[in-house]
């Protein structure tokens, strides 16, 4: 069953590179206390995801944070080497936290797994963005197949999911 605004984020670890090594980072570490973006994306270094997802939250950071989110993190069924390599190109710094669920153990958690051994690439996440408040669900935005649009940076500001604090 798919996660709805509302639920609880279940627990995970997540694996983020750190000082050149795969650091575990929990659910309850990213989302206590804290309102975060969270939004995933079937790989790292593919089109869509390289040329408008990531981008989109780095170049925004600043009016994220100006409506009180703590942080933003993007999630993919990716290793963490991957994961750290991809956060580099695109420049994410500290604007972005590039968090690997490896096994796709969270996605599977949540209901956002897709199929994509036709294409060669596994099992993946559907695209998506998220309003987490303190490990809660407020908002959720699932992509259809192919599509990209209400995950965007750009939606989730204009959406009004988000009011300044």
């Amino acid at each position: 069953m798919t996660i709805k605004p509302g639920d609880k984020i279940p627990a995970a670890t997540f694996m983020q590179m750190k000082d050149g090594k795969p650091t575990p980072v929990t659910s309850d570490e990213l989302f206590t206390g804290k309102t975060v973006i969270l939004f995933a994306l079937p790989g790292a270094y593919t089109p869509i995801c390289s040329a408008k997802h990531v981008p989109g939250f780095v170049l925004h950071h600043d009016d994220f944070k100006a409506k009180g989110v703590d942080a933003i993190a993007c999630i993919s069924v990716n290793d963490a080497f991957v994961m750290g390599a991809w956060g580099k190109d695109q420049n994410a710094g500290d604007k972005v936290l590039m968090l690997a669920d490896g096994n796709g153990d969270f996605t599977r958690a949540v209901g956002l797994e897709f199929d994509a051994t036709k294409f060669g690439m596994g099992k993946r996440s559907q695209r998506y963005s998220a309003v987490v408040k303190d490990g809660v669900v407020k908002s959720l935005n699932v992509e259809e197949p192919g599509a990209f649009d209400v995950s965007s940076a750009e939606h989730m500001l204009s959406s009004g999911e988000l009011v300044a604090p």
